[in-house]
């Protein structure tokens, strides 16, 4: 049992991939926003990659152990003590009952969000075949939303195992979170030549964009920026040149609104009336899980979908036991 102490800003339940194959019913998958941590947070305490783990966004969290585990933290920088302790980050380690577990508010570098493993993983119910919150439905995870004083979350059994103490991730694959990033992308599904022109997918390819303060798991808003396009209105579809007919949108994809490009991520709109230029590759998206509203800075690059299944597929085999060393 996990006792909250302190929820901190928001703290959900999440599991990987999320709940997959509810688009056509209105529903993202939801998730971790970023998926690298998450698995390797899972790999570092015994777990299976995919396991329910714990996502902390911007910190504050503070909770109290019933029993014996091993635990994981990865992500952004928020300080972590048990009793007052600091603990490691992208590492394991052991907690006892009645231990403290407390993060800090990130700092002026250093991610957004980081997440929590314990061996076994949580006992909430499965809800549409995943234990993801869904923040924006109300649903999965714990009751369907960010932990709060005074909950009590039930962990699945694990025999303890003390081999799973002091595992950690090789120093040289451990990401770095900085203030400017760049993001891989494909183009499309609306982009030249038929919405925009040339020349503004190349702005969108070159310009650094800042992100907007105003973001969350439902869409990361960048700075709104005045487009040529390639139409003058949008037809039937409204007036505006980034309006179409409604459609459904792609998971992780780049949503221009007007004026403003939005990442719709883990929480995001299924479909909706505008354009989207280009999409997140798998990645990349868990970038976007890590970029800091009102702060930080983005830069698109466009791969190919041969790039694109490469670079999956290299990302994918850091989340392996090759990866992990003891301490």
């Amino acid at each position: 049992m996990l006792e909250v102490i302190e929820g901190g800003i928001q703290t959900t339940v999440q599991e990987y991939p999320g709940r997959v194959g509810y688009l056509d019913l209105g529903t993202y998958p939801a998730g971790p926003m970023d998926h690298f941590a998450f698995r390797i947070a899972n790999l570092l305490v015994g777990n299976k990659p995919g396991t329910s783990a714990l996502e902390v966004t911007l910190g504050g969290l503070k909770v109290r152990f019933g029993d014996r585990r091993i635990v994981s933290i990865t992500g952004a920088a928020m300080q972590p003590t048990v009793n007052g302790s600091p603990v490691p980050t992208w590492q394991s380690f052991e907690v006892r009952p009645g231990d403290l577990l407390a993060l800090g508010m990130v700092k002026i570098a250093g991610g957004f969000r980081s997440y929590i493993a314990i061996n076994g993983g949580f006992d909430v119910p499965e809800y549409m075949g995943s234990r993801a919150t869904f923040t924006v439905g109300g649903f999965g995870g714990f009751q369907g939303r960010g932990l709060k004083k005074g909950d009590k979350v039930a962990l699945n059994f694990a025999p303890y195992a003390d081999k799973l103490a002091g595992r950690r991730l090789r120093n040289q694959l451990i990401p770095t979170y900085a203030s400017e990033w760049e993001i891989e992308v494909m183009r499309g599904p609306q982009a030249d030549p038929d919405y925009l022109t040339a020349e503004d997918m190349e702005t969108f390819f070159s310009k650094t964009w800042k992100v907007d303060r105003n973001s969350n798991r439902m869409g990361i808003r960048l700075e709104p920026h005045k487009w040529h396009w390639a139409r003058t209105t949008g037809g039937i579809a409204g007036g505006h040149p980034s309006n179409i007919l409604d459609n459904g949108y792609a998971v992780w994809t780049v949503n221009v609104c007007g004026d403003q490009p939005i990442i719709l991520v883990a929480d995001g709109p299924s479909l909706g009336g505008f354009i989207c230029n280009a999409t997140l590759v798998h990645a990349s998206t868990w970038k976007a899980g890590q970029l800091v509203p009102g702060r930080d800075q983005v830069r698109f690059k466009e791969v190919t979908i041969e790039e694109a299944i490469r670079m999956a597929r290299d990302l994918d085999a850091k989340v392996s036991e090759a990866s992990v060393e003891r301490e």
